[in-house]
This record gives structure tokens, sequence and C-alpha cells, in this order.
């Protein structure tokens, strides 16, 4: 999460340098957003707190997705797999060329983070973009990435799923 944030530019990193591609357009999936059960905020509202969208580009980011009928819900009454495909909803508005994703299946079932994992595949694929996903969980990132930073206060290896997995210390 502190290396996700360091490169989004949300901190600063204690060594080193950041640097983006010039033109890049990043969306963002956070490993937790805390929303205040009194604050009165519907789906719609959510996807427009740091941008305008028309309605119309609201309604297809939710149907990529899978939760165009909530669009006029209150966050609050979402269940957890709801409230994960709004956020990824709301950073494919504007076309990303790299999802981050910081624990997305973070308060989410095991049926559905299967079904999620399974979206953010789909996704990738149609619309062509990178998939940066940071994730606890081993043996999904084993079987479906391209390519594994394992990291523990260290890189501790770095390659191909099948390469890592060979890692004395991924082991």
């Amino acid at each position: 999460t502190t290396v996700l944030r360091a490169l989004l530019g949300l901190v600063g990193a204690d060594a080193g340098t950041v640097e983006q591609a010039p033109g890049l357009t990043i969306g963002y999936v956070p490993q937790r957003l805390h929303i205040d059960a009194v604050l009165p905020l519907s789906v719609a509202r959510l996807m427009t707190l740091t941008g305008r969208w028309p309605t119309a580009d609201l309604r297809a980011a939710l149907a990529e997705t899978g939760v165009e009928a909530v669009i006029d819900q209150p966050v609050q009454g979402l269940s957890g797999g709801e409230f994960q495909r709004v956020l990824l909803a709301r950073a494919l508005l504007g076309s990303p060329d790299l999802l981050v994703l910081d624990e997305p299946v973070q308060g989410v079932d095991f049926a559905g983070e299967a079904a999620l994992y399974e979206l953010i595949g789909t996704l990738r694929q149609r619309f062509g973009c990178g998939i940066l996903l940071v994730s606890h969980d081993l043996h999904v990132v084993m079987a479906s990435t391209d390519r594994v930073l394992c990291l523990n206060h260290h890189i501790c290896c770095t390659g191909a799923p099948r390469d890592v997995a060979q890692h004395a210390e991924y082991r």
C-alpha cells in the first residue's frame, strides 16, 4: 500500500525518485475507503467527487462492473462486493492506461472475490490497460499475473510467476 501510494504521488518516497510517463492516465482503487454512515452520498455522487462525468458515462462504467442498477442507491447500503465494483467502475472513468488496485477484494466474501478477480482480468483484456495489483492472496496472484514483485521490507524476488515460485525467499 505504501509503495502504491508513493508511486501515485500520494505520499513522498523515503529514497529514490518516482517518474511517470507523460500523458499516462491512472485509475485507482484504494485498499480502504471509509465513508461516514451519516453522510448522504449516492453512488452517482461518489463517482463524480473528483471529476464531472455525463450520466451516460457513469452508467457505462457501472455496467462494465455489473452494478449499473445501484447508481441512485446510497453508498452505505451497498454490500462489500457492490462497493468494490463501484470503486472499480469509478477507476475506469477516463479510460485509464493503468489500473492501480490496492487489495481490490477487501471486504468481499469468497465467492465475490473469485468473481471480482475474473472481472479484473476481463477488464484488462477489454480495455487493454495495465494492471498494478497489490494482494496478500499469493495463490491468486501467482495464477493470474504476468509478472510478480514480492516485497517484504525489500524486494525479495521478481519475475514470471513460475520463476518467483521457485525462489527461496518466496517459499
